[in-house]
């Protein structure tokens, strides 16, 4: 009888030990929920705030799947501006883009220099003044698109220089940065020149000022892509922080960043497809990595090549990708099949540091050890340069293939053409 009692005491104890555990755990579940709904408050008002000031919100990632990866678009993408709008101007501007190449079609530009004239370039000016020669290196080059006699160069010397070539004058020369220049671009339409460098920073220029009227602070490594989108109003950008940023360059400010999860590797180039609907990354581990931008996804990988991918370059017709790594190969890519159709081996050690096809994609120019031109669809050589005395940092062709310019490590900017 005394043990029945005992035992009915102990469960009514136990009974009561577990209605207090089971309201205690209750009550810890509604404090959760509450607090989670009120952090999820405070990102949104820090996100739209700081955005305001100029400042990258480093907001929690949130999965999204790609095709062929899974990628993580910060909360940023969503609240900062990847708007509708801002969507519907990039599939606007691609639209009209689709529609004028297909006018042209195949047909290869009447002024198009033909390979038998383009075989006979060789070098008509050199110019080594443009940057400092304490610390000597152009690590890269790019043409104004509507007066192509204007270079754009970015030097070892932390310095951004614009020279007209036609009068062999220095326009302006832009400094601010604090470490050297490794990526230029100029606005297609507007007076005002774009360059990044390993300091983290992405910096938009006037010319005529010769001021900075912009510093774009979208990454925490070194920024080692940049690429303008076709509408001129905003900036891809990639480093080896492993994202990729999208900004707004009048606003100054950072819309969306996003890293593929999978990969966990830093980024080391960055180019638009022509119609900008698309873009190529590549990684230090040797990736080819294909993105939509609308989507924020991966949406195609292109493996193959071994070592750091250093460079990738669209044809103009946007059906092709030319891409290089520290293999010493250029591998050609059709984007409509998805597969790598043609390989040019280089000879063993050859360093790639730039791929360009001229705006009508009949050449495609490879710089580096040295500068090789090839006729697309035969692949064959039809130029040859051995003139700089150092590594080929940048090439760009002029309109029609007119003209050849290069720079490199040995401070020269130069001009080939007959």
């Amino acid at each position: 009888m005394l043990h029945s009692f005992t035992l009915r005491q102990q469960l009514q104890t136990t009974r009561q030990e577990l209605s207090h555990a089971l309201y205690q755990h209750d009550a810890a579940c509604r404090v959760i929920a509450r607090l989670t709904k009120e952090v999820t408050a405070a990102r949104e008002a820090l996100a739209t705030l700081k955005p305001q000031a100029g400042i990258s919100v480093q907001a929690n990632p949130t999965p999204q799947a790609g095709a062929a990866g899974s990628a993580e678009a910060m909360d940023l993408g969503e609240l900062v501006g990847m708007s509708a709008e801002i969507i519907q101007k990039l599939q606007d501007k691609a639209t009209v883009l689709t529609t004028e190449r297909k006018k042209r079609g195949k047909t290869v530009p009447e002024d198009l220099v033909k390979p038998e004239e383009l075989s006979k370039y060789h070098q008509v000016s050199s110019h080594v003044g443009l940057h400092s020669a304490s610390v000597p290196g152009i690590l890269t080059l790019d043409l104004c698109p509507t007066d192509t006699n204007k270079t754009l160069t970015g030097g070892a010397d932390k310095s951004v220089v614009v020279f007209d070539a036609m009068s062999q004058q220095i326009l302006a020369t832009l400094k601010g940065h604090t470490k050297k220049v490794t990526n230029v671009v100029f606005h297609p339409s507007q007076e005002l020149v774009f360059s990044a460098s390993p300091d983290s920073t992405i910096r938009v220029w006037s010319v005529p000022d010769a001021s900075c009227v912009q510093v774009l602070r979208a990454h925490e490594g070194a920024v080692t892509g940049l690429s303008l989108h076709a509408t001129g109003d905003y900036l891809l950008s990639c480093s080896d922080d492993q994202y990729w940023a999208f900004s707004d360059i009048h606003a100054g400010r950072v819309l969306t960043k996003v890293t593929d999860e999978t990969s966990g590797c830093a980024l080391t180039c960055a180019q638009f497809h022509p119609d900008g609907l698309i873009f190529g990354t590549g990684t230090m581990d040797s990736q080819i990595k294909i993105w939509d931008l609308k989507e924020r996804s991966n949406v195609a990988n292109f493996p193959g090549h071994s070592g750091p991918v250093s460079c990738v370059a669209f044809s103009e017709n946007g059906y092709y990708l030319a891409t290089a790594a520290d293999d010493s190969s250029v591998k050609l890519w059709d984007l409509r099949k998805l597969k790598n159709f043609k390989t040019l081996q280089l000879e063993e050690g050859y360093q790639v540091r730039s791929l360009i096809f001229d705006q009508s994609g009949t050449y495609l120019a490879v710089g580096g050890t040295d500068i090789q031109v090839y006729i697309c669809k035969q692949w064959a050589e039809v130029l040859h340069f051995t003139d700089h005395s150092a590594l080929t940092t940048g090439l760009a062709f002029g309109q029609n293939a007119k003209f050849l310019a290069s720079t490199g490590m040995d401070r020269s900017l130069r001009f080939y053409s007959l």
